[in-house]
């Protein structure tokens, strides 16, 4: 069974297209948690997460795709859980527009260098633990 995720209220989704970072827990094989602060755009409920894919969260994510997102800022918190899948080619150009209008040009798709290779996390949010207002 698919779950639709609930749409979050209207100030955070306004926080999704301005802010800048959002901190990303993945997991290690140990279950124990690696946090990262890392560029993103979010689009019609999936979080996109450009990265080297020879990182530490990649290599979590391949193994267990159990991760938390978390915009910065305690006062309005903004966390959500989901299930990132990698992708290794055939990055969405929606997506790829969306960061370069995002991050002044950008182009998520390009290697950091040309021993490196890019990939998109693709993370589909299962459910919103805080929208923000702290509890």
């Amino acid at each position: 069974m698919t779950q639709t995720p609930s749409v979050p209220p209207t100030d955070v989704e306004v926080r999704l297209a301005r802010e800048l970072n959002v901190w990303l827990c993945t997991l290690r094989r140990d279950g124990s948690p690696h946090l990262t602060p890392v560029w993103f755009v979010y689009l019609a409920g999936i979080w996109w997460i450009g990265c080297d894919g020879r990182s530490v969260k990649v290599r979590n994510v391949v193994a267990d795709p159990r991760v938390s997102l978390a915009l910065e800022g305690g006062d309005a918190p903004v966390v959500a859980e989901g299930s990132a899948r990698v992708h290794r080619s055939g990055f969405p150009s929606t997506v790829v527009e969306a960061f370069a209008s995002k991050y002044g040009g950008w182009d998520v798709s390009a290697p950091v260098d040309p021993g490196s290779e890019r990939v998109l996390l693709e993370i589909p949010v299962r459910r919103w633990l805080l929208a923000g207002t702290a509890q």
